[in-house]
């Protein structure tokens, strides 16, 4: 009996450099956060104060909630808006031309996004500036769509616009994958598109959408571009509050800056470990033929 196979070792040390390299580059970074959080920055005694300060500033509840609220939605509205797009323009992201148009958002960074939203659909943008031109509207400032409002609704519209093709992206080999006999099938036997959507797509789809959704909800979360272009005085996403807290003239308001990052991380955590948890519980029930 082998207790060693080179073969089953190989593919884990050739992985084992870039591992290394971003293990330490990010383990070493989380690792000051943390310590920086615990630790009193005037006498470097450990200690847990920031976090019982930092859960009774009301700024950091209503950044957590801005935070939560604009994440939830933009995943949620990315997933739904590129599984409709899929699965009804499958057939036309065969053609390069069609998958250039789609995927052209991803080509662009987040900073750049967030301006051409501003550039288009501000109150002084080109839209309404059109608006204006034809008619639609008495003044340029009664342009109905405002980016900078409580509702943070410029910063979800450029997710969305950025995230809805990468959802398409993880999505379509998905797709490409299945057999127009099982269609067939169903509707042999008397079932709708939902019951081939139920029966042959979605056990195949749910995997990938929850990777795909924790993925964006991660990256949104956690981003800085973005709301720091388009977002409101007050309140801010967490990113951004952490970051005004660091560079701050008031340096004790540092150690609250990386609390708030090792909680956004742990939420994060949570989310992704859940999100596992119920996969893995699909895939054992499908397995099992349940």
């Amino acid at each position: 009996m082998k207790w060693f196979n080179p073969e089953t070792i190989k593919p884990w040390l050739l992985l084992l450099p870039s591992v290394i390299v971003i293990g330490f580059l990010v383990g070493y970074g989380v690792w000051e956060a943390i310590a920086e959080s615990f630790r009193e920055w005037e006498t470097g005694k450990w200690t847990v104060q920031y976090y019982e300060e930092l859960l009774m500033k009301e700024a950091f509840w209503d950044s957590l909630f801005l935070s939560m609220y604009i994440a939830i939605s933009s995943t949620l509205a990315s997933l739904l808006i590129g599984l409709f797009l899929t699965r009804v323009l499958q057939r036309y992201f065969m053609n390069y031309r069609w998958k250039s148009l789609v995927w052209l958002p991803m080509l662009f960074p987040h900073f750049v996004a967030a301006y051409l939203i501003i550039l288009f659909l501000s109150e002084s943008g080109i839209l309404s500036s059109l608006f204006y031109h034809f008619g639609w509207v008495n003044e340029i400032a009664d342009f109905p769509f405002s980016i900078q409002s409580q509702h943070s609704a410029g910063i979800i519209f450029t997710y969305i616009w950025k995230e809805v093709p990468f959802v398409i992206l993880m999505l379509l080999p998905i797709y490409q994958q299945f057999s127009p006999e099982e269609e067939a099938t169903v509707r042999t036997l008397g079932g709708n598109s939902w019951d081939v959507f139920k029966t042959t797509e979605w056990p195949s789809l749910f995997p990938v959408l929850i990777e795909t959704g924790i993925i964006l909800f991660a990256f949104t979360l956690a981003a800085f571009e973005v709301p720091s272009v388009l977002g409101i005085t007050y309140p801010k996403m967490l990113p951004v509050l952490s970051y005004q807290w660091f560079f701050e003239n008031d340096w004790s308001n540092r150690p609250l800056a990386m609390a708030v990052m090792i909680i956004t991380t742990l939420i994060i955590l949570f989310i992704a470990f859940l999100s596992f948890w119920v996969t893995q519980r699909r895939r054992m029930h499908i397995a099992r033929g349940r």
